[in-house]
């Protein structure tokens, strides 16, 4: 079988890596002229850790992980308000790491027959039943089937579904990430993520092993427009925070700044005819979720899985859909729901949290604290990897745990 990706990122990575790898033709295309730096620390943990263990992907992710210790909460002057243990989380089966970082391990762990192409670009799409024709910039390539991994502002979900705006459902925030030289922050931090204590906006910082600084903010405006001058715009957004920050807005570059809006995508279908979608481009469930690379991994896995089974593409992209959809519905939810404890919207949340995370040590509130985090857990690529020698249908159950 034939197929062509759309969009090296994580999603993307993943699918063209089993793919390839059970056989499969692969071509696999991003717009961009070579692989992105921008990014942000991730937290990689729940089904996404399950599917890089069965690919025998954590060796290598854990090379490029970071023993983040805990989350605390700082003030303007930098004293620790609140703290949340990092593995209360995921058990400890959570590794944190650059989102680039993931990509390059991904990357690095393509089968060589995968024909990767940077700097092209998709501009048209037709659907002749039984293949796809597609448009790479004036290369016209037809394939077995068409994914489109290329992200929240997706081309393939543009052409073949529909504007963006019919999709896209905005949260009301905007986050940017950047990466700066600043030993005294460095050091300040250490081994925590250190986040300001405050509401409407907040900027935190990781420490990483080549001596800079990670950055990350997110703050609430009603204009999801993205600005033309990301360093301006992030200046403007964090100027009156504490602590530290002053010193990152002065070392925000005015080029190589990550910045989008924080957003989720609902779609009534993830196919249609010989074209799927996977990760952020249909079903994006936004940072406040915190399994955006989890999702992506594991989504690519259930897809290359399910196209392996199958009696026909058709079926396996229903069969794909069937499975996988409810779990990122259910991570869509918790980010949602977790909107108000990321970002509080006034002084009265911002203590709740605080109060919050104050009494993580108590087990039982600890455990729901987790859950709230992290979702239900999900054991579904845990029994597709059992079966993979199985003609057993699998059927998914959200509220399973492992």
């Amino acid at each position: 079988m034939k197929v062509v990706i759309c969009g090296a990122g994580i999603a993307g990575l993943a699918l063209a890596n089993r793919l390839s790898a059970r056989g499969d033709e692969v071509v696999l295309v991003e717009q961009a002229p070579g692989p992105r730096t921008q990014g942000y620390m991730i937290d990689f943990f729940g089904p996404g850790y399950d599917a890089a263990e069965a690919m025998g992907l954590l060796p290598a992710i854990r090379e490029h992980a970071y023993p983040v210790e805990e989350m605390a909460l700082v003030d303007h002057r930098g004293r620790q308000r609140a703290s949340l243990a990092t593995p209360t989380v995921a058990s400890g089966r959570l590794l944190s790491l650059m989102r680039p970082d993931l990509e390059e391990v991904l990357r690095e762990a393509l089968p060589e027959a995968v024909d990767l192409r940077f700097g092209t670009r998709l501009t048209g799409v037709e659907d002749l039943g039984e293949r796809v024709r597609v448009d790479l910039g004036g290369e016209v390539v037809e394939a077995d089937l068409l994914v489109g991994a290329d992200g929240i502002h997706s081309a393939v979900r543009e052409l073949v579904f529909g504007p963006e705006e019919e999709f896209l459902r905005y949260l009301g925030l905007h986050t940017a990430a950047f990466v700066f030289d600043a030993p005294e922050i460095r050091t300040a931090v250490g081994g925590r993520f250190c986040l300001t204590d405050t509401y409407d906006r907040e900027m935190g910082f990781y420490a990483l092993r080549d001596g800079r600084v990670a950055a990350f903010g997110v703050h609430r405006t009603a204009d999801p427009a993205l600005p033309a001058d990301r360093q301006a715009a992030v200046r403007e957004a964090y100027r009156d925070l504490g602590w530290v920050v002053p010193r990152a807005l002065r070392e925000c570059p005015a080029e190589d700044v990550y910045y989008d809006q924080v957003a989720q995508v609902h779609l009534p279908t993830w196919s249609s005819g010989r074209v799927v979608l996977l990760g952020d481009s249909c079903y994006a469930v936004s940072l406040l979720a915190g399994q955006g690379a989890s999702l992506a991994v594991a989504g690519a896995y259930v897809l290359a899985d399910r196209l392996a089974r199958a009696d026909s593409v058709p079926a396996a992209l229903a069969d794909y859909e069937r499975l996988w959809r409810p779990v990122a519905e259910e991570k869509q939810e918790t980010g949602r729901n977790a909107a108000r404890w990321f970002l509080p919207g006034s002084r009265l949340q911002l203590l709740v949290r605080r109060a919050t995370l104050l009494l993580t040590k108590l087990p039982l509130l600890n455990r729901y604290i987790a859950g709230q985090l992290g979702g239900k857990s999900t054991a579904l690529i845990t029994n597709l990897r059992a079966s993979e020698q199985s003609p057993v249908p699998i059927e998914v159950n959200p509220d399973r745990t492992r």
